[in-house]
């Protein structure tokens, strides 16, 4: 393996060690405000998952492309379909 892959593996562990340490102590209230940045940040994605699917790169490139298109769009619409829901639980 080269040293650079190692660095990226590694930096990955980390990264996924963090996410989880973060999110594990989140209470419950923060819950819908940390949903809508999720959902932000899922945007952004799909405006670079476009960039990548359309770039006139490698047919693998478009694949994968298209890909994170449909899956950072999934995690979008089910985001705010489960932040209405619970904004809905707090109307009388």
């Amino acid at each position: 393996m080269s040293a650079q892959l190692l660095v990226e593996i590694y930096v990955l562990v980390l990264a996924v060690f963090v996410g989880f340490e973060v999110i594990a102590k989140v209470p419950p209230t923060l819950h819908t405000p940390l949903m809508s940045g999720s959902n932000a940040i899922s945007g952004i994605t799909v405006v670079g998952a476009l960039i990548a699917a359309g770039s006139g790169g490698t047919e693998i490139t478009r694949i994968l492309g298209t890909i994170a298109i449909a899956c950072a769009t999934i995690n979008v619409v089910g985001g705010f379909l489960v932040t209405q829901r619970m904004l809905n639980m707090f109307k009388r």
